[in-house]
């Protein structure tokens, strides 16, 4: 794992919830070579436990924030110290109650209020949403972003 260039999300939460989630396919895999319904529901709830353990584990630190995190925390032993307050924009976070989940979250609403404004402006003004050429960064969470510019009318 030191060898990689990007942080990947290599995590006790995210490689705990893969497995058991696999164990859980399996089992329904066998289920539709038997055709046994108890097997399919039996897999299925081993995966609904799966992610309800993934997200155990990364509300209680072993998981990751959204985007990419310093190299210093890239090991899988390293525990998020500030999964406790929440991590802004994860939606597990928000889910659970997080407060900076929470604020991000009013802030985003703010945000897309703000830009509704923006176009119902723009559309009373006779122009539209493509007629002004703004710049846009797309990110994967891997930190390499992608510049372009909105096609301008």
């Amino acid at each position: 794992m030191a060898g990689h260039q990007y942080d990947e999300g290599h995590t006790v939460a995210g490689w705990t919830g893969v497995g058991i989630a696999t164990a859980g396919t399996a089992v329904m895999g066998v289920g539709v070579c038997a055709v046994s319904p108890a097997l399919l529901v039996g897999g299925g709830a081993v995966v609904a436990v799966s992610a309800l353990v993934t997200w155990a584990l990364h509300l209680t630190g072993w998981g990751k924030p959204p985007g990419v995190r310093p190299r210093a925390e890239w090991g899988m032993r390293v525990r998020d110290a500030s999964a406790r307050r929440g991590h802004p924009g994860c939606v597990g976070c928000l889910l659970a109650g997080r407060p900076a989940a929470r604020r991000a979250g009013r802030e985003a609403g703010r945000e897309a209020g703000r830009e509704a404004g923006r176009e119902a402006g723009r559309e009373a003004a006779g122009r539209s949403p493509l007629s002004e050429a703004e710049v846009s960064v797309v990110g994967d969470g891997t930190g390499m972003e992608v510049r372009g510019a909105a096609m301008g009318g």
